[in-house]
C-alpha cells in the first residue's frame, strides 16, 4: 500500500479541500439544529432518527448522476466488510450527533465539543494504520480538545450528560475517518463517496427501525425528540426543502472528504476540518440567534490556532498547490 502523508504534492490541495467540507458540515449543521427543533421553539418537529434517515436518502439519490458518470465499475471493491463496517459507524455517529440538536444542545457547544475528534483519530490511525503522529500534531489535537473543554465550559457552567453527546458522536466519525483513510489507500474517491452513500441509508433505516420499535415496546425510555410519529413521514413546504437542501450538502460534504483523504494522512487533514467550530458557532449565531457564550471565543481560538500550528509547523515540506485537474 502506498503511504499518502502531509509531504506529498497534493498534501495543500487536501487541506484546501478539507475547509471546504467544514463550509458544508456548518452550513448542514444549522439545519440538523432546526429541523427537529419543535414548533414551539422555532423548528418543524421533524424526529431526529427519521430526519436523518431521509437526509441520506435524498443524499444517495442526488449521488445517482455521479454513479452513472463514473461507472457502476467503480462501485467494486476488495473490501466489502470495511466499506459496511465505515458505513454503520458513520450512521450511528448521525443519529447521535442529531439527537443532541434535538435535546436542545446550541451549535456552538454541539460543533465545538467534536473537536475532541483529533484525539481519536490520531489513536486510531497510529495504531491501525501505522502513520507518524508526529509531536506538532499532537500538540495541535491537545489544543483543539483544551477548546472544546473551554467551549463547554465544564467547571463553571457544570457538567450534563448532554456534554457527552457529541463527544460519543465525535468518537463514531473519528472511527469513520480511520476507515475512509483506511479505504483510501486502494480506493478511488468516487468509490469512498458512492459506497458511503448507498451503504448509509440502509444502516440509518436499521437503526430508524430499531428505535421506534424499542420506543414501541418500551415508551417513555427514550428521550423526546428521537422517535415522534410515523417515522417515515416526509415534512411538508419549507421544511421539505430544507431537508432536500440538507441532503445535497450531504452528498457535497463526503465527496470532499473522500477526495481530501486520497491527497493527505487524517492526522494532517483533521485540524482543518476543525474550521467548522467557529464556522458552525457564528451560523448558528446569524441563522438561528444561538448567542455563543463568553467561553466560546477563546475556546475557539485554541482550535483555530491548532489548525495554523500544523499547518505553518510544515510549511517547509508542503509543495506547492497542485490542480486536481
Amino acid at each position: 500500500m502506498n503511504h499518502v502523508s502531509s509531504s506529498t504534492p497534493n498534501a495543500a490541495t487536501g487541506a484546501l479541500l478539507m475547509i471546504a467540507a467544514a463550509v458544508v458540515f456548518a452550513g448542514s449543521n444549522v439545519l440538523q439544529s432546526v429541523l427537529p427543533t419543535p414548533v414551539d421553539y422555532g423548528g418543524f418537529g421533524l424526529s431526529s432518527t427519521g430526519m436523518a434517515f431521509w437526509q441520506y436518502v435524498i443524499a444517495s439519490i442526488l449521488a445517482l448522476p455521479l454513479i452513472l458518470r463514473i461507472g457502476f465499475d467503480k462501485l467494486r471493491t476488495r473490501h466489502p466488510l470495511a466499506h459496511q463496517m465505515r458505513a454503520f459507524v458513520s450512521a450511528l455517529g448521525v443519529h447521535v450527533f442529531v439527537y443532541g440538536f434535538a435535546s436542545g444542545v446550541p451549535i456552538w457547544q454541539m460543533v465545538t465539543l467534536l473537536a475532541t475528534g483529533p484525539l481519536f483519530i490520531i489513536l486510531g490511525s497510529t495504531i491501525l494504520l501505522g502513520e507518524r503522529a508526529t509531536p506538532v500534531r499532537i500538540i495541535a489535537a491537545l489544543m483543539g480538545f483544551a477548546g472544546a473543554i473551554i467551549v463547554s465550559g465544564i467547571g463553571t457552567e457544570g457538567l450534563g450528560w448532554t456534554t457527552f453527546v457529541p463527544i460519543i458522536a465525535a468518537a463514531l466519525w473519528a472511527g469513520t475517518d480511520i476507515f475512509t483513510k483506511y479505504l483510501a489507500r486502494e480506493e478511488a474517491p468516487e468509490t469512498l463517496t458512492i459506497s458511503l452513500l448507498v451503504l448509509v441509508t440502509p444502516n440509518h433505516l436499521l437503526i430508524l427501525l430499531a428505535v421506534n420499535a424499542f420506543a414501541w415496546l418500551a415508551p417513555n425510555v427514550l428521550p423526546a425528540g428521537i422517535a415522534t410519529g410515523f417515522p417515515f413521514a416526509l415534512p411538508t413546504g419549507t421544511a421539505l426543502w430544507l431537508l432536500l437542501l440538507l441532503g445535497l450538502l450531504t452528498a457535497a460534504a463526503q465527496y470532499l472528504l473522500g477526495i481530501a483523504y486520497k491527497l493527505a494522512d487524517a492526522t494532517y487533514l483533521q485540524p482543518f476540518g476543525d474550521l467548522k467550530v467557529p464556522l458552525g458557532g457564528l451560523l448558528g449565531w446569524a441563522a438561528l440567534g444561538q448567542v455563543p457564550s463568553a467561553w466560546f471565543w477563546p475556546g475557539a481560538a485554541l482550535v483555530l490556532g491548532g489548525s495554523m500550528l500544523i499547518f505553518w509547523a510544515e510549511a517547509d515540506r508542503r509543495p506547492k498547490l497542485t490542480s486536481l485537474a
